[in-house]
């Protein structure tokens, strides 16, 4: 719940809006009224505010927080949409995904609701649009939402340690394991496991996994009986699941298993009013509180709403970052954003010639997958190497380049 004085509703009727297509609830309070939710209100009202309110008011764009106190917001007609959307970051409860397309409100509805059961979530859509984000909604909004949550890049673990590493493994069950490990599945009873990138599993430990799912139950590695597990599976892919079953990289019966209920994140494009929500979230997160904050010009939310971020929010936030480090103003500017190329720094030469081979490898896997329009099995197969040691080679990039 969100509170909105009555002065707020009359001076900014469209904040109602933003908020109800957000999807967040929102009610017009007395500003002195008791209450145990935030709220908006304004400055003659501001002797009744408290820590987690925000005080908005008309005039030039300016946002200032500091600890113990509420939270001051002042813009125009001309930066409406990014004041909004700051305004509704600034109240949104912590656990939802920043949201204010009518789209994600009905998508994080949804999630709401099958929080409340113990169903397999099956979580769709392209790198960087938020899955685990929804995942971590889901097990706030869950009865387990006092238990651990776990997140785990299938696509990072080595393929001879995964069983061990899911599972748990006994002493001496195989060279090097001088104690029994505990595995993912166990750490995260009573609470939620997160398999992200399912699809990389090898289709050995697939089948393991589906008996896991279907017996609640895990059996380490090295050991002769299996033991109650008690964890809900949440499992993220950024391809085609059903298309990977009928090529056969995938078992029908555990895709059949996970997809029990499935939600579909679409890509940024696609939820443009998404972006100055995310947008403002993540300037939150990067400017220091006792700063100057940058509040972004109309024109520089337009370009950011206008760019198809085929990289999704992880390509926003590396836009904004870079924008934020490399800024000259005391205001976000259009110019400040490097949408249609980041800026590189050119090396003069590798240091060794051991960085030069790997960034030769770097640009040859990046053809190979520019050229099979990103599909990892081609890549491979026209790299000559197999799927899995590509995956490896992708997970050193990413690496290389956090």
């Amino acid at each position: 719940m969100i509170g909105l004085s009555r002065t707020i509703m009359s001076a900014h009727p469209g904040l109602i809006g933003w908020l109800d297509g957000a999807g967040l609830e929102a009610a017009p309070i007395e500003a002195a009224a008791a209450r145990a939710f935030p709220a908006i209100v304004a400055p003659t009202e501001a002797h009744a505010a408290r820590e987690g309110d925000v005080i908005v008011a008309s005039g030039a764009p300016s946002f200032v927080r500091e600890s113990g106190q509420p939270a001051r917001l002042s813009f125009g007609a001309a930066d409406q949409a990014f004041g909004y959307a700051l305004a509704a970051e600034l109240v949104r409860p912590a656990a939802r995904p920043a949201a204010a397309d009518p789209a994600s409100a009905r998508l994080l509805g949804l999630a709401r609701r099958i929080a409340a059961s113990d169903a397999s979530v099956l979580v769709l859509g392209e790198t960087g649009t938020g899955k685990e984000g929804l995942a971590r909604f889901i097990h706030a909004s869950s009865p387990r939402a006092n238990g651990g949550f776990i997140a785990v890049n299938c696509a990072a673990l080595p393929e001879t340690m995964l069983e061990a590493i899911l599972f748990g493994h006994r002493r001496g069950s195989f060279t090097g394991a001088m104690s029994e490990g505990e595995g993912l599945f166990r750490a995260a009873a009573g609470g939620t496991l997160l398999l992200d990138e399912v699809a990389e599993l090898p289709l050995a430990l697939q089948a393991k996994l589906l008996r896991t799912l279907q017996e609640k139950e895990v059996l380490p590695v090295g050991a002769t009986r299996a033991e109650p597990v008690d964890v809900r599976v949440i499992a993220c892919a950024n391809r085609d699941l059903a298309a990977e079953v009928a090529e056969g990289r995938f078992r029908a019966d555990l895709y059949w298993r996970l997809n029990v209920v499935p939600l579909h994140l679409a890509p940024l494009r696609s939820r443009r009013r998404d972006i100055p929500a995310i947008a403002a979230a993540l300037m939150l997160r990067h400017t220091d509180p006792a700063e100057a904050f940058p509040f972004p010009t109309a024109q520089a939310v337009e370009a950011l709403c206008a760019h198809d971020w085929p990289g999704n929010a992880r390509e926003l936030d590396n836009v904004l970052l870079r924008a934020l480090l490399l800024r000259t103003g005391t205001r976000l500017q259009a110019s400040d954003l490097a949408i249609e190329a980041a800026p590189v720094v050119e090396a003069e030469t590798a240091t060794s010639l051991e960085e030069a081979a790997k960034a030769a490898e770097a640009r040859i896997i990046r053809a190979a997958l520019a050229a099979t329009g990103g599909h990892r099995l081609r890549a491979a197969e026209k790299l000559g190497i197999s799927e899995r040691t590509l995956r490896y080679r992708l997970a050193e990039m990413r690496a290389a380049a956090a």
